[in-house]
């Protein structure tokens, strides 16, 4: 949660703060990651809490601890431990304060805190320390990037009280590790495949080499091939109160839900926000953003997914992450949302937001190779893998074009297949500039994947040109897959009116025929962002005729906020 660099407790008397701290291509300076408060600052911190002794070796809080408090050292100092031997990671003196992004969700905290000395701190809790980044826009701002850097540090360290036992020979292995860092939870990573220690560390808990992935939560509790939810569970992630009538709950936390979560928590709504995977959505797992408005240089997905995250929760919004929608009941009000794991929560309206998925093209073997060759997501966990070999990326949008060119820059050679005769009706110019300018990409228009082959992993690929009809089998071990998007309303079936393709029609999309069938009770039409059932809206890549751009989906997501608060004041 704090330096990636952990010191011993004598160098860190001579290096109060490391002097700079470069992750995730944000350079971090002391100032910034561990500023110091001033007096002035002190006293408006101080108007929300209250002072507390402690004394040498005190225990703050524990690794693990929810809803912890905010610090702000007057005298003495606090020590920030991490694992089992308590390695140190930073001792905060007069001025400092402790905290990360967990401090406003009120999650597990991924590391331990000690009093070193007789310590003078003031002490604030969870719910005052929001009062003030919500009133004090100085405060606000410094805490909030402290917060956000010293967890982004922490990940980069490769730190925390989490222990991931992985393989690559396991499809479970990557899933699991694209949940961890796109939920934003450190974690030691130990390859079984190559690690010596592994063994050992196994025979302590009593696991074997097949039962890998193993999760090995705050040093306790050992998991053996857990499923997303399982591990969200185990991590605190997936926690919400079921009793509660929301105002809104969003369902998927996409650019367009979170948007929604944002704007309506700003505005004083009771918001709920319940995601399946990862904040994000799709859109988290793009390497760059490079044309969303105020990122001139582009932005990761997960960067941009992160932020947006972190301002939903600062203005009070409830996320919980790993819950699955599946069944939306429209027939009563306020609307009841079940949820896979058998909870249900209430609102009194909703906004869906599940976003689109990529669809899988019907080739054999395809379906048994995710996770061992073939990837929905080009990220840092891929590229890796990928490093010096040849990868084959299918697809002709923007997400696409993203993926060839960050992959290019690790891969030896990136193989892009269309079906179409180019890339000009589906791919932002700029995109299609950066892949012309790229040497080792290499274009193949009217292409399709026919067959691939492999046991433990991804081994060979048969692709045919249907320009001429000829095939070619070459040895390549990753396969990218971006075609095309399926709206994920399953779950929804009949509740609200789908046109033929599963998206969901809103508004003056919606015919006369459809509000019938709905029994639509209103003298008024719907509302621009609102399905056929009264305060129930969709927004983003799950509606139909929406635009399928990060900005777009931010805009509708937002907007559809102005419509929440005239539906509630019906």
């Amino acid at each position: 949660m704090y330096a990636g660099l952990l010191m011993s407790e004598e160098e860190s008397r001579h290096h109060q703060f490391p002097a700079a701290w470069v992750a995730s291509e944000i350079q971090a300076p002391d100032e910034h990651m561990f500023p110091r408060l001033g007096a002035e600052q002190i006293a408006r911190i101080s108007a929300y809490g209250h002072t507390r002794r402690l004394a040498d070796g005190e225990l703050v809080w524990e690794a693990g601890a929810t809803n912890i408090s905010f610090f702000v050292v007057l005298e003495g100092s606090i020590a920030i431990l991490v694992g089992s031997t308590e390695q140190l990671v930073v001792i905060h003196q007069p001025g400092g304060f402790t905290g990360d992004v967990d401090m406003l969700s009120g999650r597990q905290a991924a590391v331990r805190a000690r009093a070193r000395g007789a310590t003078r701190v003031i002490e604030v809790d969870r719910d005052r320390l929001r009062a003030i980044v919500q009133t004090d826009a100085e405060l606000s701002e410094l805490l909030l990037r402290a917060f956000i850097l010293r967890r982004v540090a922490l990940i980069a360290s490769g730190q925390g009280n989490v222990v991931f036992v992985g393989s690559r020979h396991s499809a479970g292995t990557l899933r699991l590790q694209e949940f961890l860092t796109r939920n934003g939870r450190p974690y030691v990573y130990v390859d079984a495949d190559h690690d010596p220690s592994v063994q050992g560390l196994l025979d302590t808990f009593h696991v074997g080499v097949n039962d890998v992935p193993v999760v090995i939560c705050w040093g306790v509790r050992v998991l053996k091939k857990p499923t997303v939810e399982e591990l969200a569970e185990c991590l605190g992630l997936s926690r919400l109160n079921e009793d509660a009538v929301r105002d809104l709950a969003v369902v998927g936390a996409g650019p367009a839900g979170l948007a929604a979560a944002v704007y309506a928590a700003s505005e004083g709504l009771d918001a709920l926000v319940v995601e399946a995977y990862a904040p994000g959505g799709q859109a988290g797992s793009s390497s760059r953003i490079e044309n969303y408005l105020g990122f001139p240089t582009g932005i990761s997905g997960q960067e941009l997914a992160g932020r947006a995250f972190v301002q939903a929760e600062k203005f009070g919004a409830e996320v919980s992450v790993a819950r699955t929608a599946t069944r939306l009941d429209s027939g009563r009000r306020p609307y009841r949302l079940e949820l896979a794991s058998g909870v249900a929560v209430q609102a009194k309206t909703v906004i869906i937001a599940t976003g689109a998925e990529y669809r899988t093209p019907n080739i054999a073997k395809l379906k048994r190779l995710e996770g061992l060759g073939v990837y929905y997501a080009a990220t840092p966990l891929e590229a890796i893998r990928c490093e010096g070999g040849e990868v084959i990326i299918v697809g002709g949008g923007n997400s696409a074009g993203q993926a060839a060119v960050f992959l290019a820059g690790s891969a030896r050679v990136v193989h892009m297949l269309v079906r179409g005769v180019g890339l000009a009706q589906s791919m932002s110019r700029y995109l299609i500039r950066r892949i012309e300018e790229t040497p080792n990409i290499e274009l193949r228009t009217k292409t399709e994947i026919e067959a691939v082959e492999g046991e433990a992993h991804l081994e060979r690929v048969t692709w045919v040109d249907r320009a001429t009809n000829s095939r070619r089998t070459v040895d390549v071990r990753h396969v990218f897959l971006m075609t095309g998007a399926n709206p994920n309303t399953k779950w929804l079936g009949h509740g609200v009116a789908l046109d033929g393709k599963g998206f969901i029609k809103t508004g003056a999309d919606l015919s006369a025929e459809d509000l019938r069938a709905a029994a639509w009770p209103l003298a008024r039409a719907p509302l621009l962002f609102e399905t056929s059932r009264p305060g129930i809206f969709a927004v983003g890549d799950a509606r139909a005729g929406s635009i399928k751009r990060v900005a777009a989906a931010v805009g509708e997501g937002s907007a559809c906020v102005q419509l929440v608060h005239r539906v509630l004041a019906e």
